[in-house]
């Protein structure tokens, strides 16, 4: 049996997680943040990396309640905002396909009033 050592070759270590007490959405700009009442309750939303996150009640962290439909390539985040207004918030979500030009190969405008349920436009 012969046994081949490669300098330089072996696996990477994982990256480090985030220490617990750190917000995952603390980096994400204030124009892609909403916090305020919807349907007559409090929400906190954060839109990052082409998703939608909701704030659980009582510092639970961080739910993922909106992402465009897959797509079977490659695929990168090229437009994300988010619009508060009138009782509602709206998003623009698009993700473009490596390679390919012009947006968006999956994504859209949706609009939610209350945080949790999402109709596309």
């Amino acid at each position: 049996m012969l046994a081949v050592v490669l300098a330089g070759c072996s696996e990477p270590a994982p990256p480090e997680p985030p220490p617990a007490d750190v917000d995952p959405m603390a980096e994400v700009p204030p124009e892609r943040v909403f916090k305020g009442v919807l349907a007559g309750k409090p929400v906190h939303l954060a839109v990052q990396g082409c998703k939608v996150y909701r704030a659980l009640p009582d510092g639970g962290g961080w739910q993922m309640v909106l992402e465009p439909e897959l797509y079977p390539f490659f695929t990168s985040c090229d437009r994300q905002t988010l619009l508060a207004e009138k009782g509602a918030v709206t998003v623009t979500l698009g993700r473009i396909a490596f390679g390919a030009g012009g947006c968006c190969a999956t994504g859209g405008t949706y609009r939610t009033k209350d945080g949790e349920v999402w109709k596309k436009l």
